[in-house]
């Protein structure tokens, strides 16, 4: 019994039994009608066939009556009843309805069982939106109780529940004389109260309720004309109308957290209301509320705010004009990991660049937002006596303070106290800077994957001074040519005359297209002497370029045709991988024990939206069978498709372009690197045998082209440090001479085998610590890793760690191969 229950009226005996009379024949009858009407295709309802429709027939009593009757079977049947349309169907005509009814319903559902089709408060539902206010009088309390605890119910089936919340809400508002509707604006979520309690005189001016409700009965992302036609007459008549809209949508803007499914769908009807205003103030606020409610937790990526909201919302903005619209959508375009809204956006962004003759990928970068920093990308502002600098540092933003030249170490007491809200300005600002930077990374990154060149004023303009851009393409290698087809090689290097293209022998190289420079298409001397300047000069890339993989196509690619197998067969630990799927831009559903959740196929795009690739892998089923959590996922084949107008196109991958087909592979050796179990230190002493040979296999296993780009830059790094003349390299292993031992690291696992007889050593590592070593890119944490191990190893005799001592000293004849105790 629900609490609400405990505060219902006592229903006396005679009411009772007024209530209760001829449910026994009431009950025979509709279960006969049930029978014949059941006879049809299970997916069909009951009510639909015209078998049913002889109870139209019946007198208002007798309806009366079987709807009872039905209402006492779904809230007390042991099983679930799936009578949700029988008894709006029972119910659906002018009847009788009572106090005594409407009580007797009530307490009926709260002694019985709940379930999550929530049939057992169809019927008190209707009945409570049937009831004059003054019929009402005494159960308001238990009302409340009820629609409090159905708008935080995540138990029961969306739809009857709204119905529910909905019916409920506007008997309360009847019998209370509430002008604001209950069953909007609820306190399922935090943003409900929030707005009654910022803007309630607003929301409950003349017209404004009825234009609420209006807005949340929207039930599809695009408005029909008629509803559309309501929606200006609500706007037209509402005292503050626009203002209401505005009042509302402003605080979700600036909530920055998820919203129940009832506000999301107020939202979205209230963006429909906003889109109806040309200002550029209206337009600036609909992008703030399309970001705010495609921003997802940072613990659930692929779970919008308000996903309705933003579905819909996208559509609107991208018929606006300006920039906002564009610099909006560009950003979601990388930020953005539900597949739903991603599409849209997508869509979206490609009719906005049809529209100004620009394609995706130049929509996305025209429209990266500078934030109003100078091309050094710094900002300064007064703030009282001391001087604010949002700045650019690396791939990061900071906000430092200054008075008369001395930079100070933190934020002034004086500017916290007399400044707080220029003080939130600079905050919010860095916040939305940094921001852009990760989304910018992304982006440049997966121009890789693109066939685009530049011209050379505009490279220099998109590239080199922009604030945000000019941090990664400033450190990338780039290639000009005059003819477009020899292309030389440099880094962007500043002088008196401004942006030029250097060498490698450091003298400037003239074109006026430029295009980002790929490995791939590079000669293997070309690649390695690059990959030595790029160590020697520094700062790091703000990816791998030089020493970016490559990945060619395979004979057992040419066989198979239509996918590659590279990187089948592989034990993956499934929430890090998943994790790491959606960091890389990856869309994929989840594993999970349900129907349709033993596969996934995640997917991304490449070359500019043009190309897709799909990457398919499975559940592995735990050896606990009471346990649904997924901990393992194996890897299977990754396929490629190319757009065809609104469609993909299966594309053999014989047929892929090799900047597309080494991108893609790239990411789904980085998944297998990154988060299979071969990678796992600890996972020698778990004693699961079920993945014992996979795991002896691949720790020591060939090495994939990740590792073998690691092994190039171990080669270059490893001379330069201390460690120097304890250090030998091999085809896949670093040698270590310890002062007790010595070892050897795989390149590819990272994991240690101690000589002579190979016996594994677990070492697992708190942070990674290279020391002031200068590393030339910094996505490859396994190299920062083997490095660590290997400084550490090299001191074998400095080590403190007990757990560490105790493998080291173990004797030989205690220890069998890999490291296991016979």
């Amino acid at each position: 019994m629900g609490d609400w229950a405990e505060l219902l009226p006592g229903l006396t005996e005679a009411d009772r039994q007024q209530v209760e009379a001829g449910l026994t024949e009431a009950d025979a009858r509709v279960r006969a009608a049930l029978r014949k009407a059941s006879t049809y295709y299970w997916g069909s309802s009951v009510t639909s066939v015209p078998e049913w429709a002889a109870i139209e027939s019946w007198s208002v009593e007798d309806r009366r009556r079987a709807a009872l009757a039905m209402h006492l079977e779904a809230a007390t049947s042991s099983t679930p009843t799936a009578l949700n349309d029988v008894l709006r169907s029972l119910a659906d005509a002018d009847l009788p309805w009572t106090r005594a009814d409407l009580m007797w319903c009530l307490e009926t559902a709260g002694r019985g069982y709940t379930y999550d089709n929530g049939a057992h408060l169809e019927l008190p539902a209707v009945i409570a939106g049937r009831l004059a206010p003054a019929e009402l009088a005494g159960l308001v309390p238990a009302l409340s109780v009820l629609l409090s605890e159905l708008a935080g119910d995540y138990f029961m089936a969306a739809e009857p529940r709204r119905r529910a919340v909905t019916l409920i809400g506007q008997a309360l508002d009847r019998a209370t004389g509430r002008r604001v509707p209950s069953w909007l604006l609820h306190d399922g979520d935090e943003f409900g109260p929030l707005v009654r309690a910022e803007a309630g005189d607003v929301l409950a001016a003349p017209g404004v309720p009825e234009l609420l409700a209006h807005c949340a009965s929207l039930e599809k992302p695009a408005a029909p004309a008629k509803w559309l036609r309501r929606l200006d007459e609500h706007l037209a008549t509402a005292q503050d109308g626009v203002k209401a809209v505005r009042a509302v949508l402003e605080a979700f803007a600036a909530h920055g957290r998820s919203v129940h499914d009832d506000s999301d769908r107020l939202i979205r009807g209230l963006v429909w209301a906003l889109s109806r205003e040309s200002d550029d103030g209206a337009t600036d606020l609909l992008a703030r509320v399309v970001a705010a409610a495609a921003a997802a937790p940072r613990q659930a990526s692929g779970f919008p705010h308000a996903q309705r909201t933003a579905i819909a919302a996208v559509q609107l903005l991208a018929q606006r004009g300006g920039e906002v619209p564009v610099r909006t959508l560009a950003r979601l375009a990388v930020t953005v990991k539900n597949k739903a809204v991603q599409s849209r956006v997508q869509t979206a962004l490609a009719r906005l660049g049809a529209l100004r003759g620009w394609s995706l990928s130049e929509v996305m970068e025209l429209a990266v937002d500078d934030h109003g920093l100078d091309t050094n990308g710094r900002l300064r502002t007064q703030v009282g006596p001391y001087e604010a600098t949002v700045e650019v540092v690396g791939e990061k933003a900071r906000l430092t303070f200054a008075r008369e030249g001395a930079l100070l170490k933190g934020i002034p007491a004086a500017v916290k106290q007399a400044h707080g809200d220029e003080l939130k300005q600079l905050r919010d600002l860095v916040k939305r800077v940094g921001a852009t930077l990760v989304a910018e990374r992304q982006r440049v990154e997966g121009l890789l994957s693109e066939e685009r060149t530049w011209a050379y004023p505009d490279w220099v303009s998109r590239f080199l001074d922009h604030p945000i851009t000019g941090a990664y393409g400033r450190r990338l290698l780039w290639e000009t040519s005059t003819d477009g087809h020899r292309w030389s090689a440099g880094i962007p290097r500043q002088d008196s005359n401004g942006w030029t293209i250097a060498g490698l022998d450091g003298r400037s190289i003239h074109g006026d297209r430029v295009r980002l420079w790929h490995p791939i298409r590079a000669r293997m001397d070309e690649t390695l002497a690059w990959r030595e300047q790029v160590l020697a000069a520094g700062p790091a890339q703000p990816f791998k370029q030089a020493f970016r993989e490559v990945y060619l196509l395979t004979p057992a690619e040419e066989k198979t045709h239509s996918y590659s197998n590279r990187f089948a067969a592989h034990i993956l630990r499934y929430r890090q991988a998943n994790a790491l799927m959606r960091a890389r831009g990856w869309q994929a559903g989840y594993l999970g024990t349900w129907d349709g959740g033993y596969d996934s196929e995640a997917t991304k795009l490449f070359g500019g939206g043009a190309w897709r690739a799909s990457f398919h892998h499975q559940l592995v089923d735990t050896e606990d069978r009471l346990s649904y959590d997924v901990q393992y996922c194996s890897t299977d084949q990754v396929r490629f498709a190319r757009r065809d107008g609104a469609t993909w196109q299966p594309t053999p991958v014989v047929d892929v372009p090799p900047l597309i087909f080494t991108e893609a592979m790239r990411d789904v050796d980085l998944f297998v690197g990154v988060t299979s179990i071969a990678t796992d230190p600890q996972w020698a002493d778990r004693g699961e045998d079920r993945f014992q040979a996979y795991w002896h296999s691949t720790v020591i296993g060939e090495l994939t082209p990740s590792a073998q780009v690691r092994r190039d830059a171990l080669a270059r790094l490893l001379p330069r440090m201390n460690i120097a003349d304890r250090v030998d390299l091999s085809d896949r292993f670093v040698h270590v001479r310890g002062n007790i031992r010595s070892y050897r690291i795989h390149l590819g696992s990272g994991n240690i085998m101690m000589e002579p007889n190979d016996v594994y050593l677990c070492i697992v590592p708190a942070r990674e610590r290279t020391g002031r070593l200068h590393l030339p890119f910094e996505d490859d944490p396994m190299l920062s890793t083997i490095l660590s191990k290997a400084i550490m190893l090299a001191a074998d005799d400095k080590i403190t760690d007990t757990t560490v001592l105790q493998q080291l000293t173990r004797s030989p004849e205690h220890v069998t191969e890999h490291g296991n105790q016979p």
